[in-house]
């Protein structure tokens, strides 16, 4: 079914077309290059994986609960509306969440696609480009698992946030090469894996687990990445170019924490605009989430060397200024470790029940 008969609200034009800026660099040393990236680059290559093989689609999951997901997290709990809601009516709830909010994965994930391309051509070192390819396969997959999970499980999609697609028209119009990593690596990026985090380790379902656990293998590496080649490129740079791109950050992370809302989702249900924003504005758990979702992007513009007094100030008025000092290395080793230890935990049983067949077939041959 095409995907525009499955948007739960009108998306607008099928094609967005940002104007593309900046030039396409070349270059000509292909001998040399920095070891942290090349190894990076290797383990980008040796970490592939198919997503149609790797994750079981045969689970099956209730799209009228596909993360396990308490009332007490629903902004409408505890309203008037939610005391007229009928199970149904709640489950529908459920589900619009969860295919908005997988939507903007989604979404997030092209954006990703087209960013890491768009590092490719325009980074000037061959290491960069070599390690931006294969993240640019990355996103690819990550696009297609999000599309197979809300066509085939859910049944229904969201636009684009306006916010999100306002914070990725900003990374890609701008001409410096360094734009699409500090918006998509740093800020699209880090949120995202903080959201993953947080349903990856609450939901009790397993495919959505399988999924997240296995996209943020993938993304602690990405991280890495733009880490890595913005902490070099900006101990260059003059402090009215630090500054520059610290404004960037402060707005990027004012729309990011604006558009975790899902007002749209509410407006579905028929509350009118202004009420849909006070009632997600007084949820204690959207409050807390939000604020969590800053756990990576904070500590990540700390290493990379982006901290005068304007974005520390940005950040004490969000009350996340104190993830500054969270170790992103231990964070990224956990990620690899959760998606480790599904795969293990999975490939046994597979292989015990792969046992107990045999020995059951033997065990019917003998009896015969």
């Amino acid at each position: 079914m095409p995907t525009y008969d499955l948007y739960a609200m009108d998306p607008g034009d099928p094609l967005w077309q940002v104007p593309a800026n900046g030039a396409a660099r070349f270059s000509w040393e292909y001998d040399e290059g920095r070891d942290r990236l090349l190894a990076l680059y290797q383990k980008g290559k040796d970490k592939q994986w198919d997503g149609q093989r790797r994750i079981d689609w045969d689970l099956e999951v209730d799209p009228y609960d596909p993360l396990g997901t308490p009332d007490e997290s629903l902004s409408l709990y505890g309203t008037r509306h939610w005391a007229a809601m009928t199970d149904r009516d709640k489950g529908e709830l459920r589900k619009h969440y969860t295919s908005w909010q997988f939507s903007q994965f989604l979404h997030g994930e092209q954006g990703a696609m087209v960013c890491a391309a768009r590092i490719v051509e325009s980074v000037p070192d061959l290491d960069a480009k070599f390690y931006s390819a294969t993240q640019t396969m990355d996103e690819a997959r990550h696009a297609e698992i999000y599309t197979r999970f809300l066509h085939d499980k859910i049944g229904m999609v969201y636009p684009v946030d306006d916010n999100l697609r306002s914070l990725l028209g900003d990374t890609l119009r701008d001409s410096r090469w360094d734009m699409p990593y500090l918006g998509m690596q740093v800020l699209i990026e880090g949120l995202a894996l903080a959201a993953f985090g947080m349903i990856r380790d609450t939901t009790d379902k397993p495919l959505p687990k399988q999924i997240l656990a296995y996209v943020m293998q993938d993304e602690a590496r990405h991280v890495a990445f733009g880490r890595m080649a913005l902490r070099d490129y900006y101990k260059q740079l003059t402090d009215a170019e630090l500054r520059e791109r610290e404004e960037f950050v402060i707005e990027g992370c004012y729309l990011m924490r604006d558009r975790l809302r899902g007002v749209e989702v509410l407006e579905n249900f028929g509350i009118p605009r202004a009420e849909a924003e006070e009632y997600s504005e007084q949820s204690e758990f959207l409050a807390l989430f939000r604020k969590l979702l800053f756990s990576r992007i904070v500590p990540c513009v700390k290493d990379i060397g982006l901290w005068g007094k304007r974005l520390q100030q940005a950040y004490v008025d969000m009350g996340v200024l104190e993830m500054g000092d969270s170790s992103l290395d231990l964070l990224m080793a956990q990620d690899e470790e959760v998606a480790e230890k599904l795969d293990a935990e999975r490939f046994a049983a597979e292989e015990r029940a792969r046992v107990a067949e045999v020995e059951q077939a033997v065990a019917e041959g003998g009896a015969a």
